[in-house]
């Protein structure tokens, strides 16, 4: 004997958000980075892992302790950095309509974040001085400032009556 409910949606104001052009276009987006970022970034894993199999001693050598380091964070902080813009592409349905502008900012931010965070690592590993992570380090505090803003303003208009 089959059941007949029905399974109505409920009407709500995330259902709008959904079919505005730009939270479809912003979602989808997000989709790209993260899973793009993924496979790059888990590519990279498996490459250190490769390196550090074939005991090359560019990666494994004592003086270069900085580099392994800095580029085990670059492929670390990418590969949850990806996984934060999955996250963000399944919050924008839940942001009101009317806050398109916010959700533009944060997207910048967290593509921002994205590139410069690993980005910095990487670069900061590639050139080592004396043990020291080269000038590429300096783009980190940028991309964690802006990972920063996209998170706290993310948190804000979920937060908010409107949402």
């Amino acid at each position: 004997m089959k059941s007949k409910v029905k399974h109505e949606k409920p009407e709500t104001k995330c259902a709008e958000a959904v079919t505005s052009g730009t939270a479809v276009v912003s979602t989808l987006k997000h989709l790209k980075w993260g899973w793009w970022g993924l496979l790059v970034f888990l590519s990279m894993g498996i490459l250190l892992e490769m390196l550090h199999g074939f005991k090359v001693g560019a990666y494994l050598d004592v003086p270069n302790t900085t580099r392994r380091m800095m580029w085990t964070l670059a492929h670390a902080h990418g590969t949850l950095l990806s996984l934060v813009h999955i996250a963000f592409a399944v919050t924008i349905p839940h942001l009101h309509p009317s806050s398109i502008k916010g959700i533009k900012t944060i997207s910048n931010c967290l593509i921002g974040a994205s590139v410069l965070m690993p980005g910095g690592f990487f670069l900061g590993g590639a050139f080592i001085y004396g043990g020291d992570p080269g000038l590429g380090i300096f783009l980190l505090p940028v991309g964690a400032f802006m990972l920063f803003l996209g998170v706290l303003f993310t948190a804000r208009q979920l937060a908010s009556p409107s949402a």
